[in-house]
C-alpha cells in the first residue's frame, strides 16, 4: 500500500467554522444518540465499492462510532447514482432531513458543472440543510474525475466559504498523486470517476483526517454559530418541491400512473407516470420560478419522445428524449424547461411526441419539481 500514500492535510481548502462540528462531537462525547448522515451521488451511494461497508460514507461513519463507542450512532446513506444538487435540493426533505441529521457530507462535485446553474442550485441546497431543524453541521466534499481532474469545486466552495463551511477535496491529494504517476489511477478506480475499494478508503482518509483535527481542537471553545448571510446567486432553488403521483394532481391525465411500491431510494422509477401512444399528454398546474421536469433516459431502445410545454408556448417547447446514448444503465435525467421565470402558477403539459413500433419500454415522467 505505499504506493496509495497520499497527503491528506493538503485536501483541506476551506477550514470554516468548527461550531457545529464540535457540538456535534461533545454531543456524542456525552454518549447522547447522533445521526451522521451523507448526500450525493453514486460515489457516496458507494458504486463499484465491493460492498455497502466498503464506500467511503460508511468508513466515514465508522469513524464516528470507533471515536466515540459509547454512543449510538446512526447512518443515513442519501447518494443517488447520477444525481446532481439540483435533485438534492429537491429531496432533502424527505432522503436526508427527516432522520433529524447531527452531521452530513455533502458531495455532488462530479455530478454538478462547475457553473453559474449549478452553483445556483447548490446554495439552495446548502441553505435548505443549514437552516433545518436540527441546525446540524456540514463537510463538502469535493470529489474528482482522475481522467482530467475535472470537478465543481470552484463554484462549490465559493458557496463553502460564503458560508464558512469546511471544503475537503480529493483534487490535492489522490488526484494529485494520480497525476503526478505516484498512484495508478487503475489502483484506485476502474472508470476514472468510481472507486474501488482503495479508492474509497483514501476518499475516507481525507475526510477523517479532517474530523481528527477538529476532535484535536475540541477543548478551544471559541467559536460561534452565525446568522445566514444574505445569498451570491438569486437562490431561486432552496424552496424546491417534487411532484410526484402520490403527491401531484394533474389536470388532465393521458398517462397511467405507476403504482409499484418503492422499498428504497434507489428505487428511482417509482411513483411516476408512462405513455407509450403518440399524442398521449399530461398536464399540470405548478408554482414556481424555475421549473424541471424528471424523466428516465433508457438504454433499452428505442422508446417514445416527449415534450414539455409551459403556459401554452408551444414555440418555446423542450424535447424529452427517453433514448440515453450511454450504456451504463437507465438515467433518471433532470432536464431545466424554465429558469428565473416570473412567479405564480404555471401549466406544464408534457406530450408524447414520436413513437416507434418496435419501442422497447414505454416513455416514464418520474416527476415534475418547481422551485419558488
Amino acid at each position: 500500500m505505499n504506493n496509495l500514500r497520499i497527503e491528506p492535510e493538503k485536501g483541506i481548502l476551506n477550514k470554516g467554522n468548527w461550531y457545529r462540528l464540535k457540538r456535534v462531537m461533545r454531543k456524542a462525547m456525552s454518549g447522547e444518540e447522533i445521526t451522521v448522515g451523507f448526500l450525493g451521488g453514486s460515489i457516496t451511494q458507494g458504486c463499484l465499492s465491493s460492498t455497502p461497508k466498503t464506500c467511503y460514507a460508511y468508513l466515514v461513519y465508522e469513524w464516528w462510532k470507533n471515536k466515540f463507542p459509547n454512543t449510538k450512532v446512526n447512518y443515513v446513506n442519501a447518494g443517488i447514482g447520477g444525481t446532481t444538487s439540483q435533485f438534492g435540493v429537491a429531496r432533502a426533505d424527505k432522503d436526508l432531513l427527516a432522520y433529524d441529521i447531527d452531521f452530513s457530507v455533502v458531495e455532488f462535485s462530479v455530478n454538478d458543472v462547475n457553473n453559474d446553474h449549478f452553483q445556483e442550485t447548490y446554495e439552495g441546497l446548502i441553505r435548505k440543510l443549514y437552516s433545518s431543524k436540527t441546525a446540524p453541521a456540514l463537510l463538502i466534499v469535493n470529489s474528482v474525475q482522475y481522467n482530467d481532474g475535472v470537478n465543481a469545486q470552484e463554484k462549490h466552495n465559493e458557496i463553502g466559504k460564503l458560508y464558512q463551511l469546511p471544503c475537503v477535496s480529493m483534487k490535492p491529494t489522490i488526484y494529485a498523486k494520480v497525476e503526478n504517476g505516484e498512484i495508478k489511477n487503475t489502483d484506485i478506480t476502474p472508470d476514472d470517476l468510481h472507486p474501488n475499494d482503495a479508492g474509497h478508503g483514501l476518499m475516507a482518509e481525507v475526510i477523517t483526517y479532517f474530523l481528527e483535527q477538529v476532535y484535536a481542537d475540541l477543548e478551544n471553545a471559541t467559536e460561534q454559530d452565525w446568522e445566514m448571510p444574505a445569498p451570491m446567486t438569486e437562490n431561486a432553488y432552496e424552496d424546491s418541491v417534487r411532484y410526484q403521483n402520490n403527491e401531484a394532481y394533474p389536470i388532465n391525465r393521458g398517462f397511467d400512473s405507476d403504482e409499484t411500491p418503492q422499498n428504497d431510494i434507489r428505487e428511482i422509477f417509482r411513483n411516476g407516470w408512462t405513455a407509450s401512444q403518440k399524442g398521449a399528454s399530461i398536464t399540470f398546474m405548478v408554482e414556481g420560478t424555475c421549473l424541471a421536469v424528471q424523466y428516465r433516459k433508457s438504454v433499452v431502445q428505442p422508446t417514445p419522445i416527449a415534450r414539455a410545454v409551459i403556459d401554452g408556448k408551444e414555440d418555446e417547447a423542450v424535447i424529452l428524449d427517453g433514448n440515453f446514448e450511454e450504456t451504463w444503465g437507465d438515467s433518471l435525467h433532470l432536464e431545466t424547461i424554465a429558469e428565473h421565470i416570473a412567479g405564480g402558477l404555471h401549466e406544464v403539459k408534457i406530450e408524447i411526441i414520436e413513437t416507434h413500433e418496435d419501442d422497447k419500454v414505454p416513455f416514464y415522467l418520474t416527476s415534475i419539481i418547481a422551485s419558488k
